[in-house]
This record gives structure tokens, C-alpha cells and sequence, in this order.
């Protein structure tokens, strides 16, 4: 990936826990890292084609006034999210927040907090089994593009499955979205559950009914695994109502784990199952 480098850009702010540091202000640098690809403008001398240092300057200076942090860490993080939701050619980025006045007692050159952020990409399987299951499906996606910081960028079309698992209850209706976020695998996790519980979904039966089912299958390349947020999702390449959906829209995303196209998870579900 290539990168565009701002340094050191220069600004005396009033950050800090302090009164004295609210009042009397101090020194700090601000450094980016920006990751783009910039093959095309350098082929092509076209600055439309590229990222405009200038104005990311000037929005990092926005920001950087806007008010009076107690913490760099939240000025980073506002400043981040600033760059990455305005400028839609920056996929990642690095920054670094200098604060070379910082009152802590002892001589140094200065303090500093470094962040890395980025668009990433997530899957998720949605089902159905309750109620008006479409409708229930169509209001979830209605729900995760109201996250914030998070885009729908692909969706598949709905399917009718069998229960998997417990089969004495309806036919569910499943699909498979895609977003573009900003958020963490946690922070997505705890928007789902949220969605589910907004929509009235209760947990009785083991793979039992439910009015809504929110699962998040692929989180970029990522492997989690944790008490209760374990990605990829474990077992998917046993579940038709994840795989049909999910090869309509990522057929050829590799599996971090299986090593395998979800094209190809699927292609050997069904000869499993014949």
C-alpha cells in the first residue's frame, strides 16, 4: 500500500487534565500516516486521483480546535475518525499526537500517543423464523446501517432454510450483509446485540426460534477467540443458510482459518450432503 506522510504539523493547543494547561496552552505536533493507493494518480498527474495534503491539514486543524480535551488519546481518536470518514481514498492511517510540554515533573523531550485506524470489512448472517420474518430481516438492515461509522456495502438476496439444530419450529428466512466500519469486533458485537434486543429477541432454546438472529461471520481477516466473540464464526462451514448467501455476495474471500474460498466451503457442503 502506498503511503502519504504529513509531519509534525504545529499548533498551540489547550489540552490537558490540568486548569494551567486549559488557560496557558502548549506546544504539540501532529503526524499522519496515510494509507492510499496512488498508482493511478502518478500515471495519470491527476490530483483527483489522490488525497490533497493540504485540506487533510486543514481538517486535522478543525479538529484539533474544535474544543478542550482533557485526554490526546479522545483528540486522536476525533481526529482519526475526522480523516477517514471525509477522505474516501484513505483506507488506513497513523497518527501520532507530540505533546513536548507535557507537566510532568521530570526533563523530556516529549509525550506522545500513537493510534492506527481503519476501514474494515464485516460479514454478517441474518435469520429469521418469527413474526413477518422479510420484514424482520429488512428493519435489521435498516438497524446496522444506522451504526455509526458503518456502511452497507453488499447484500444478498433472502433465502428460505430448514432449522439447524432444534427442528421443531418454522422455516427460517436468512441473508448475508456486508459493511464497511470503523468500529472494533466488540463494539460490533455489542450493536447486534443491541439490534436484537431492540427487536425482541429472546434466548430460550438452543438454536431455537427467533424473531431476529445477528452474527458476525468474517471480520476482515481477523481470528478471535474469546468467551463470547469467537471469529470467524465457528462451524459456518457447516451451515448452508450462511454459505448460499454469503457465495452470492464474497464467493471468492478465503476462509483465514480453513484456507478455502467460500465458493469452494460451499460447493463441498452440498456433496456432503448428496
Amino acid at each position: 500500500m502506498d503511503k502519504i506522510y504529513i509531519r509534525d504539523l504545529e499548533f498551540i493547543g489547550y489540552h490537558g487534565v490540568f486548569e494551567e494547561e486549559k488557560k496557558l496552552g502548549q506546544k504539540f505536533f501532529v503526524s499522519l500516516e496515510l494509507a492510499t493507493n496512488l498508482r493511478e494518480a502518478g500515471l495519470n498527474d491527476d490530483i483527483t486521483k489522490t488525497t490533497h495534503y493540504g485540506e487533510v491539514a486543514e481538517t486535522v486543524k478543525k479538529v484539533f480546535f474544535q474544543k478542550k480535551y482533557d485526554l490526546i488519546e479522545t483528540l486522536a481518536e476525533d481526529i482519526a475518525r475526522e480523516v477517514l470518514l471525509n477522505y474516501p481514498l484513505i483506507s488506513e492511517l497513523k497518527l501520532e499526537i507530540k505533546k513536548p510540554w507535557a507537566p510532568v515533573g521530570i526533563p523530556l523531550k516529549d509525550v506522545s500517543v500513537e493510534i492506527t485506524r481503519k476501514w474494515n470489512e464485516v460479514y454478517i448472517s441474518l435469520g429469521s423464523n418469527m413474526g413477518n420474518k422479510k420484514e424482520n430481516l429488512e428493519r435489521a438492515i435498516k438497524e446496522i446501517a444506522n451504526i455509526k461509522d458503518t456502511f452497507i456495502i453488499k447484500e444478498s438476496k433472502i433465502i428460505e432454510t430448514e432449522p439447524f439444530g432444534y427442528k421443531e419450529q418454522d422455516d427460517f428466512l436468512n441473508s448475508c450483509i456486508g459493511i464497511k466500519t470503523l468500529l472494533t469486533p466488540r463494539e460490533i458485537l455489542k450493536e447486534l446485540l443491541s439490534i436484537e434486543k431492540k427487536m425482541g429477541r429472546e434466548r430460550k432454546i438452543k438454536w431455537g426460534p427467533r424473531i431476529i438472529d445477528l452474527d458476525i461471520i468474517f471480520y476482515g481477516k481477523e481470528v478471535i477467540e474469546e468467551d463470547d466473540l469467537i471469529v470467524p464464526h465457528p462451524y459456518m462451514e457447516y451451515r448452508e443458510f450462511v454459505l448460499k448467501p454469503l457465495e452470492e455476495i464474497i464467493p471468492n474471500f478465503v476462509h483465514p482459518l480453513l484456507l478455502k474460498r467460500v465458493s469452494t466451503l460451499k460447493k463441498e457442503l452440498e456433496n456432503e450432503n448428496n
